[in-house]
């Protein structure tokens, strides 16, 4: 016997997703689309936990979406909580906004970095050399 309770949609792609949106919505979710791509041209466009994200060597960094009544970025670092204190925030790094008053673009691109950043493996720290310590006189 079929289903009848109603289930979200499963989109696959982040097309997919802006298509039944408001006009507001669907354009502020673009800036934020397109200024990842600016800044990640590598990056992976993906479907992650039913919301749009970006995939960065097999890593997800970046999650964005829309409610009812705000878009949002997800998973923003802690350590950016005082750049996005004028936002609503759930601080567990929610940062929501309304369409109408995005996210400046300078503000956007430090979270992008920011986010790239936190899942790069770390670098390994250099080996000093035989016989590159001086030696007291």
């Amino acid at each position: 016997m079929p289903s009848t309770s109603k289930s979200a949609p499963k989109f696959t792609t982040i097309d997919e997703y802006l298509a039944p949106l408001a006009q507001d919505k669907r354009v502020a979710l673009e800036k934020l689309r397109q200024t990842v791509r600016m800044h990640i041209p590598q990056a992976q466009e993906c479907i992650s936990y039913q919301i749009p994200a970006f995939r960065l060597d097999g890593k997800t960094f970046f999650w964005f979406g829309a409610a009812a009544n705000h878009c949002a970025i997800y998973a923003v670092p802690q350590s950016l909580a005082n750049d996005f204190k004028d936002y609503d925030s759930s601080g567990r790094g929610t940062v929501r906004f309304q369409p109408d008053d995005p996210i400046p673009d300078k503000l956007l691109s430090k979270l992008v970095a920011t986010m790239v950043e936190a899942i790069k493996p770390p670098r390994p720290k250099k080996r000093e050399q035989p016989g590159s310590q001086r030696r007291k006189a």
